[in-house]
């Protein structure tokens, strides 16, 4: 049994009208929304340019062998360049140096700079700004006029020789023996960035309100106390920036310095795997090898910076 229903003419009308009154409310909805992401778009547009296409360009040539040269043929080779990345001792040393002035900054970029911004926390008026520029002040350095000083201060008849020398011992060629080449690149990369930490530190206790510290001493808490179970746990998500900016910027922070004093020597023994891919690329014309070495590293940088991320999410606190 079937019951058949008329829907009048008007309702049929008006279900049209509204229909059509949806869709220039809805254009005009979307007109309304578009500036912001028009504002955004010449970063976009840098960010693919930039980052992206490059990006998808190395993993295009790491599967092949080419020279860079644009006369020359590029050959597939498939995955013999990432088999070659697991298996060549240079880059396995690089790696390892670089897990080395990872875990060496640490203490200077996390360490120092939390004991400092906290000591001159407690400084006050015109001092703490004098003593927090004084801190900062080697950063605005250029990388390679830092590197042309410390040259001549570690030269064999330089600065730190003659004060050597003042203690009887024998001068010592820091940037041209092995066993002293990459500590040299450590303080320095050190001294550089330490500045940098500490301003970080500083504005994290300064997003700390002061009341918290306040109604811990009034229970009876110590300064060790408050400091222990109240300060640092507030400061854990600038603390752990910190250390995720110490893993994937090392590199790029002794890069230049590399550049400028050891060129990765003496005997790769100050090299880490940033310069190793420069070298490989610009020096050795072996774009796929350097490209699936680059591609290697940016997986590994990448997990750990998302489980640092997920530390940060876990176990920070902010203070709303």
């Amino acid at each position: 049994m079937f019951v058949e229903l008329a829907v009048p003419a008007t309702l049929a009308g008006e279900g049209r009208a509204a229909v059509q009154a949806a869709r220039p409310a809805l254009a005009r909805r979307l007109l309304a929304a578009t500036p912001p992401y028009l504002y955004l778009l010449p970063a976009l547009a840098c960010l693919v340019l930039w980052t992206y296409k490059p990006l998808v360009e190395a993993v295009q040539l790491s599967f092949y062998d080419w020279n860079l040269l644009p006369t020359s043929p590029m050959t597939y080779v498939g995955l013999d360049k990432y088999r070659q990345v697991f298996t060549q001792a240079g880059l396995r040393h690089a790696a390892v140096n670089t897990v080395i002035y990872i875990v060496c900054l640490l203490p200077f970029s996390v360490v120092l700079p939390t004991a400092v911004a906290l000591v001159t926390r407690r400084l006050g008026g015109r001092s703490r700004d004098v003593y927090r520029a004084l801190v900062f002040t080697p950063i605005l350095v250029a990388p390679v006029a830092a590197a042309a000083v410390w040259r001549w201060l570690l030269d064999p008849t330089g600065l730190s020789n003659q004060a050597l020398g003042w203690f009887g011992l024998a001068p010592h060629n820091w940037l041209r023996e092995e066993s002293t080449a990459l500590p040299a690149i450590l303080a320095i990369t050190a001294w550089s960035m330490c500045g940098f930490a500490v301003l970080v530190v500083s504005a994290g206790l300064t997003g700390i309100s002061a009341d918290y510290g306040e109604a811990a001493a009034i229970d009876g808490a110590t300064g060790w106390q408050i400091l222990r179970w109240v300060t640092l746990p507030l400061l854990r998500s600038t603390l752990l920036f910190l250390v995720l900016m110490t893993v994937l910027l090392s590199g790029q922070w002794t890069f230049p310095l590399l550049d400028s004093l050891t060129q990765g020597g003496p005997a790769e023994s100050s090299t880490n795997v940033y310069y190793l891919l420069w070298e490989l690329g610009f020096r050795n014309f072996d774009s796929g090898l350097a490209s699936a070495a680059g591609i290697v590293f940016f997986v590994v940088f990448g997990l750990i910076a998302a489980g640092l991320v997920a530390l940060a999410d876990r176990f920070s606190f902010h203070d709303n």
